[in-house]
């Protein structure tokens, strides 16, 4: 059987908000398998959706810059808040973006290795670890940013728009997380992995196959407009969705990208409860 952590039950109860003991057994039955687990809750019921992985927990900026049709986003690590909001850490991430924008470079070890010398400098001085993360690059007719301080940065490329629409585009991104530009954008494996759990769950109703199938077919319509841009209500007016604001100025979005500080890395916490637990076991 696998060895069933604090942090693992810890991880189960802040991506689906069921209690202890539930995220316990379920995770029992899994084996371990946290995916696994969540699929089941949400077909017993016991979880309506879950959250992704990777809670945020490094510290950095992000750091965006345009060039006409061409836009940079960049993430900067390091360890503390304190260093964050420092100037010298902010000045250098200042001069990565602006040399990935002059020259139009893409490749993250290309950009790591042309400033290597510097970020070594300034670890020295600083005396924590920094770590230029990651870069992204957009082109389109019309591009956008915002930055929701310096956690959050987002770029928008878009077509028929003018620069206040693109930008309260973006401002949408950033708040609502979208994870695709239209329903039809999201994979096809994305799509059948939620149709099945949904199915799973209509038949548990007692109904016959068709009417479950029926049932789960309008469910999907609201899953994939929920995980993309266009299918969402627009966070200013949730009157409308972003696709019927779009229609309204003629205007259409053909990428996006939002990066947030430290997504995707999971902070090692110490337990205390748990390694107190584990202590008084040995004694």
């Amino acid at each position: 059987m696998a060895d069933i952590t604090a942090a693992l039950v810890k991880e189960l109860r802040e991506r689906t908000g069921a209690g202890m003991m539930e995220c316990k057994k379920a995770l029992v039955e899994a084996n371990g398998d946290i995916e696994l687990a969540i699929d089941n809750m949400r077909k017993s019921g016991q979880a309506k959706a879950a959250k992704k992985a990777g809670r945020v927990a490094a510290e950095g900026i992000i750091l965006t810059a345009i060039d006409y049709k061409y836009g940079v986003i960049i993430e900067l690590n390091c360890e503390t808040d304190f260093v964050a909001k420092d100037a010298g850490f902010k000045a250098f991430g200042d001069e990565v973006l602006s040399v990935a924008l002059e020259e139009r470079i893409a490749d993250i070890e290309v950009l790591k290795a042309r400033f290597e010398e510097q970020r070594a400098h300034l670890v020295a001085k600083i005396g924590e670890n920094i770590n230029i993360r990651r870069i992204s690059v957009i082109e389109g007719d019309v591009l956008g940013s915002y930055l929701h301080g310096a956690r959050i940065g987002v770029l928008v490329a878009a077509t028929g728009a003018d620069e206040e629409l693109v930008k309260h585009i973006a401002m949408h991104v950033a708040a609502s997380k979208p994870e695709y530009v239209k329903p039809e954008d999201v994979p096809a494996d994305v799509v059948a992995h939620e149709q099945q759990i949904q199915l799973d769950i209509a038949m548990q109703s007692g109904k016959p196959r068709e009417i479950a199938e029926k049932m789960v077919e309008g469910r999907m319509r609201k899953f994939t407009g929920e995980v993309s841009l266009t299918g969402q209500h627009f966070v200013m007016d949730p009157s409308k969705t972003v696709a019927q604001l779009l229609k309204e100025h003629n205007a259409d979005v053909t990428g996006f990208i939002r990066f947030e500080v430290g997504e995707g890395i999971e902070k090692v916490e110490a337990d205390f409860a748990a390694e107190v637990a584990a202590m008084s076991k040995q004694s």
